[in-house]
């Protein structure tokens, strides 16, 4: 079959893997076209959830986060390789398609985390918006959940941390601008690739590049805090690209950048493979064997302290890379600052703030 036209164009998974968790699953008996099986045009399905909690604790030490919060699950950005595809296994759907089409929507995220911050055992910490999937996603136009989430921030002055690479973020610069007087407010942008043939293929719904710098270069304008994310790292992918990535993203604004490896956890070997062969078949086993050179001979790493950053010669050289890089781009580049953990307002029974 024609690699170009076996490609699902605006999706980043190219197949549905079995959910672990099912006995029974769908399987195509007839390659030749008697069935239909995954052929027809995917198409967003929503699917509301009304939880009693929407503030995690995130106990990884290779996050520098202390809680995340996530007003939706799935996500239609659709990259290929999202960490947060295996946790689709657990609403019942598939790490593929599934993931990126059946999108979990909680419409009382506002009104739960403003129940949570009343409880008077909460004490003000850094809760980041997107600690999973994209809070910005493109749902974000239609149900406006991540502004409302941030006007119960900015309501109760509670410190709240944005990791997204969706220029609709933009949107809110109201709120962003209101929350950052009292220095309560960190952006990280993540930016991939500069890219565009690329982008549309490995992150194929989000922002491109140059949006994503426009962002940057808006927040920064505003004084608001913004960290660049290039990641993941593929290499021999967006790995050349680490220093012009580092170059534009300062230049834009941005005050410190970061990076990690990519890792290929749970059934996300099988997905990025799918995708890479039929993306870029020229260059897959090339890619492939790239990423387990700086993994041990493996796709996955799930070790604390290893699974960010890789081992090996090639992992040491883009460590190099971006050192050498970050110092040349960012050395007069300003601090972010520290969240004020002292201006936190908790919410009363009726909605009305009293003063921590």
């Amino acid at each position: 079959m024609d690699q170009k036209k076996a490609f699902h164009k605006g999706r980043g998974a190219q197949h549905n893997p079995q959910n672990p968790f099912h006995h029974q699953h769908t399987v195509q008996e007839h390659h030749e076209g008697i069935d239909t099986y995954d052929e027809e045009e995917l198409r967003t399905e929503i699917v509301i959830d009304y939880p009693k909690k929407i503030i995690n604790k995130v106990d990884s030490p290779d996050l520098g986060m202390m809680y995340s919060l996530n007003p939706y699950q799935g996500c239609e950005h659709g990259c290929a390789y999202c960490y947060a595809r295996n946790a689709h296994f657990y609403w019942g759907y598939s790490a593929g398609k599934d993931f990126e089409s059946k999108i979990i929507v909680k419409p009382e995220a506002a009104a739960l985390l403003r129940n949570e911050l009343a409880n008077p055992n909460w004490k003000p910490n850094t809760i980041v918006l997107s600690g999973n999937t994209d809070c910005y996603q493109p749902l974000e136009r239609k149900y406006r959940l991540t502004r409302s989430l941030l006007e119960v921030f900015d309501d109760c002055r509670h410190p709240v941390g944005i990791i997204t690479k969706n220029a609709l973020i933009l949107r809110d610069l109201d709120l962003l601008k209101s929350l950052n007087e009292d220095q309560l407010v960190h952006v990280s942008i993540s930016l991939t690739t500069l890219n565009e043939a690329l982008r549309r293929k490995l992150e194929p719904r989000t922002a491109s590049g140059k949006a994503r710098l426009k962002v940057i270069e808006t927040l920064s304008k505003a004084n608001i805090p913004v960290n660049v994310m290039t990641a993941p790292i593929i290499p021999g992918l967006n790995d050349y690209e680490l220093p012009e990535l580092l170059k534009s993203a300062a230049a834009a604004g941005a005050r410190t950048a970061a990076y990690t490896m990519v890792r290929l956890n749970g059934v996300l070997p099988a997905i990025f493979e799918a995708w890479i062969r039929k993306a870029f078949p020229l260059k897959a086993d090339r890619v492939l064997n790239n990423i387990k050179s700086t993994h041990e001979g493996k796709l996955n790493e799930s070790r604390f302290g290893v699974r960010m950053r890789g081992k090996g010669p090639m992992a040491e050289q883009v460590r190099q890379m971006f050192g050498i890089s970050y110092k040349k781009y960012f050395s007069s580049a300003k601090s972010i600052p520290p969240y004020n953990l002292e201006a936190f307002k908790r919410p009363g029974k009726n909605g009305q703030l009293t003063m921590f």
